[in-house]
């Protein structure tokens, strides 16, 4: 059994698994269903081990779940998507977010668990940049994870977290909302709700701006 720190995942030879997806599906769960009842295709961003695509696919069965993610974790999503037989689950995407040409896909809401704490900067900026080109009029950019309000911590526990992400990579690190923001408003992206969540997380809801 092997320990990734980029998903915080175990894999147990076949079939990858993180308890953060276990615990964190039902709180989110209830946070985006009422705000994807109208919506019909989601893509997710750094889909890691699969387990929320098969959830949510699961629990919203009106949605058509678009999982991606970077090469090394396509099999094992594919190997939770094939056990799960659910038919609104699509194919895993190889998606890294600096890549040139994104997958030639339109969607009703971009969905990503933590991974900005993951990436580094210009990275973020990748991800910013390119979800309005995939965002059907009215889309959603929901993000969840930790982070950082006016370069404070919201928690001993995530400045520990945080200072663990460093040490590991000094690229990465828990992100501040107002940067965040910032590049969302520069994508065409306007704030719709800071929803606070167990466990110092949280969830950020973006939308297309009408024009």
């Amino acid at each position: 059994m092997t320990f990734s720190p980029l998903r915080g995942l175990k894999t147990n030879n076949m079939k990858p698994y993180s308890e953060a997806c276990d615990q964190n599906r039902d709180p989110i769960l209830n946070i985006i269903q009422p705000l994807f009842a109208n919506a019909k295709d989601i893509l997710e961003i750094g889909s890691g081990t699969g387990q929320h695509a098969v959830y949510f696919a699961e629990k919203m069965p009106h949605l058509i779940w678009h999982p991606t993610d970077q090469t090394q974790y396509i099999d094992g999503i594919k190997t939770w998507i094939y056990e799960s037989k659910l038919t609104n689950l699509t194919s895993p995407l190889t998606l890294n977010v600096t890549q040139t040409e994104w997958p030639k896909i339109k969607v009703d809401a971009v969905f990503s668990a933590n991974t900005t704490h993951i990436m580094h900067w210009n990275e973020v900026e990748a991800l910013f940049s390119n979800i309005t080109n995939i965002l059907n009029k009215k889309g959603l950019f929901i993000l969840y994870g930790p982070f950082n309000y006016q370069n404070k911590y919201s928690s001993e526990s995530n400045a520990r977290f945080d200072m663990w992400l460093k040490n590991r990579d000094s690229e990465s690190g828990i992100r501040n909302f107002e940067d965040l923001d910032q590049l969302a408003q520069q994508a065409g992206l306007s704030l719709q709700q800071d929803y606070v969540m167990p466990a110092n997380n949280r969830i950020l809801c973006w939308k297309v701006n009408e024009h």
